[in-house]
């Protein structure tokens, strides 16, 4: 995107009445946002939705002195602007109706042919959410997934945290413009999240972290997630909103169950009942749902095959050599495990190139 592109974009945002829906319409018909600024008002006209009156704000040259100043910013502070029709853009968000037309970005990241999920929760996490979602994270570093959450206290910063100790990329989408942090206790990680992975934000720079833009940012957090995952929630709270315009967006969203007792598991609990989330016990069920597979080493794995073994998953591997492939609910009856068990013991063993899931819940020996 040139600096004319980026300025005219910039200009279009600021006009009144023009949201990121309607911005779109008037990109794709006129062309490009300089163009539609050019366009003559009887062909605005002919364009479905557009009125008069936004027409006419159309002729506010005020837009571009504030096009220029965020410019500046932008160019100053090394932000790097995503437009969404380039490739840069986050994929699945582009198929969003109504993702933002402009993203700003700092840090380094790479989006491409990469596994993206998003990872919220209440700001009130507890021990079980902590433990659950660190080796959440850690069970799945290997398949190299990018991890988004909202950088906020809780859940969002446990998952930034696992993510970075595992080296693996982590993005948090603020609800403010980039020229502060939010909350400003995070600060002390922003230099190593920016080494790999960073900050995406659609609110221009002097944007305070009002109310209502928290909503619009987790918009933003599913639409470019292939799935969400809950970790703990209360019966009401923003992780739920996020997990819902997950559900309209057609993406996986997965909850992670607790007791009925407890508080922080409600809002969970009660996504898996009215059937808006999968049941999420462990890093297995979400690369089973979600048909990712593992790549293994094949040739260097048979050498050590059954010195990698422990009792368990020997017992598994004889199981499934003997039996070809098995449904898992069958595999733990046959061998002796309780369900809670057998996925944990099934992950391990396709991470380490002893099995392989298949469709159906079925896995077969290697």
């Amino acid at each position: 995107m040139t600096e004319t592109e980026l300025y005219y974009l910039l200009a279009l945002q600021k006009v009144e009445g023009v949201g990121d829906i309607v911005a779109k319409k008037l990109i794709t018909s006129c062309g490009n946002a300089e163009a539609v600024f050019q366009t003559k008002a009887k062909q605005l006209s002919a364009i479905d939705g557009i009125g008069s009156s936004l027409i006419k704000k159309l002729k506010d040259q005020s837009v571009f002195e504030k096009a220029a100043s965020e410019m500046k910013f932008i160019s100053e502070n090394n932000i790097q602007p995503l437009f969404f029709l380039e490739d840069q853009y986050p994929e699945k968000l582009k198929h969003c109706i109504d993702g933002p037309v402009l993203l700003f970005a700092s840090g380094t990241f790479d989006l491409k042919n990469q596994k993206i999920i998003s990872i919220v929760g209440t700001r009130q996490i507890t021990s079980y959410g902590i433990e659950f979602c660190k080796n959440l994270i850690a069970d799945l570093a290997p398949l190299n997934p990018i991890i988004v959450s909202g950088f906020a206290y809780g859940v969002d910063i446990v998952a930034h945290q696992a993510a970075m100790e595992e080296n693996l990329q982590t993005i948090g989408v603020v609800a403010h413009g980039l020229d502060k942090i939010y909350p400003k206790i995070h600060k002390k990680y922003v230099a190593k999240m920016e080494k790999n992975g960073g900050f995406m934000t659609e609110f221009w720079s002097a944007t305070n972290p009002e109310k209502e833009n928290f909503v619009r940012r987790n918009r933003i957090v599913a639409g470019m997630s292939e799935a969400t995952i809950v970790i703990e929630s209360a019966e009401k709270g923003g992780s739920l909103i996020t997990a819902n315009v997950a559900n309209d967006y057609n993406r996986d969203v997965f909850a992670v169950p607790g007791r009925v007792s407890d508080k922080y598991s409600q809002g969970c609990n009660n996504l898996i009942k009215i059937q808006k989330a999968n049941v999420l016990t462990s890093a297995a069920d979400l690369i089973y749902m979600l048909n990712w597979d593992i790549e293994k080493p094949t040739k260097a794995i048979q050498k050590q095959l059954f010195v990698a073994l422990n009792d368990d998953e020997q017992k598994i591997y004889d199981y499934l050599l003997k039996n070809g492939k098995e449904v898992m609910d069958l595999i733990a009856i046959e061998c002796g495990f309780p369900i809670f068990k057998i996925s944990g013991i099934l992950l391990n063993m396709e991470l380490k190139g002893l099995i392989r899931p298949l469709p159906g819940k079925l896995f077969e020996a290697i």
